[in-house]
């Protein structure tokens, strides 16, 4: 049997693979082991009726959206423990232009780095007071804000002692599910950053950074919250990296 592989291991694996010019992270990029099994093998299906698979794929309208929805840290009877935060920034398109009407949702961990999900089971607790996702609509310029509770670092056994950096994945849905992207955004000056193949697989380093959402005292609310500032660019040569490109 093979020994487990150790952090060092992966370490190698990332620095071999740094720098390398790509549009999009490899779909079987080494050191995030699981994409061994779960990249694609096989040709594309075609679809042949891309209409139809509107007609059973989910739908929202402006009423399914309330104005609470985008605060995470009122949807349960308590406050949830951790550190408060807001996350404001805007969706562009490449030219600058806001995205509205765009409906943006987040999930995350809670402060403890705990998913509410049944497949999490490592030993951090879970918060009564908090599911950890949440949504809204872009305003006429494109805005967006949250306030939730700074997800904690957890750890997901793609290797001996693996941590994932803190982060909030975010989803765009476009006009029409089909349009649907998907991104995380990390927090300023993780130690993690380094060590985490998911991350590190976007080899270039200016579209790493923009991953990273900037602290921004003024969104900060005194005696409440801290604030950070993530804008999400969809497309053209500064956007914002999304888990099937950009």
């Amino acid at each position: 049997m093979s020994e487990p592989l150790q952090q060092s291991d992966i370490d190698q694996e990332i620095a071999a693979l740094a720098g390398t010019a790509a549009d999009h992270p490899a779909r079987d990029y080494t050191p995030y082991r699981s994409t061994q099994l779960r990249h694609p093998r096989q040709p594309l299906v075609p679809i042949k009726d891309p209409e139809a698979v509107e007609l059973s794929g989910p739908v929202f309208g402006v009423t399914d959206v309330t104005p609470t929805d985008n605060d995470l840290t009122k949807q349960h009877m308590g406050e949830p423990l951790g550190e408060r935060i807001t996350v404001q920034g805007r969706v562009l398109d490449r030219d600058g232009r806001p995205v509205r009407n765009q409906l943006v949702e987040v999930w995350q961990a809670n402060a403890s780095g705990r998913y509410l999900h049944q497949r999490d089971d490592h030993p951090a607790p879970l918060d009564p007071n908090f599911t950890g996702v949440g949504r809204c609509l872009t305003g006429d310029d494109g805005s967006y804000r949250f306030t939730t509770i700074k997800p904690g670092a957890y750890p997901w056994r793609n290797h001996v002692n693996a941590w994932r950096p803190a982060h909030i994945h975010f989803s765009l849905f476009g006009s029409s599910f089909t349009q649907r992207l998907v991104t995380q955004m990390y927090f300023p000056g993780d130690p993690l950053f380094p060590y985490d193949p998911i991350l590190q697989s976007v080899t270039d380093e200016s579209a790493r950074q923009r991953l990273i959402a900037s602290y921004a005292h003024e969104l900060s609310e005194p005696e409440f919250s801290l604030g950070y500032r993530w804008d999400i660019v969809l497309d053209g040569p500064a956007a914002t990296w999304m888990e099937e490109g950009r």
